[in-house]
């Protein structure tokens, strides 16, 4: 799977699958969050987040770059590593 990057308020980075199923997010105060579209278009809740410093969001897109899209992000949680717990 590969990532859209866009720019977003409150994000340093942004990107999303490419049929925007899921994203990734990096903000300015260094968390890393795995997000799911929201209810409006353009919308996105967070389904995790965590410090970069425990898992970067480079490490997340080399970990998710073999597989392929899914069809909704929460199919994404299973594959993240345990120190993306928190």
């Amino acid at each position: 799977m590969y990532f859209v990057t866009m720019g977003k308020p409150g994000y340093v980075l942004f990107s999303t699958t490419p049929r925007a199923r899921a994203a990734i997010g990096l903000t300015d105060a260094g968390i890393v969050r795995l997000l799911a579209p929201g209810q409006e278009r353009g919308e996105w809740r967070a389904l995790r987040e965590w410090k970069t410093a425990a898992f970067s969001h480079t490490d997340l897109f080399v970990l998710l770059g073999g597989l392929p899209e899914p069809e909704r992000a929460e199919d994404l949680l299973a594959t993240l590593p345990s120190e993306t717990l928190g």
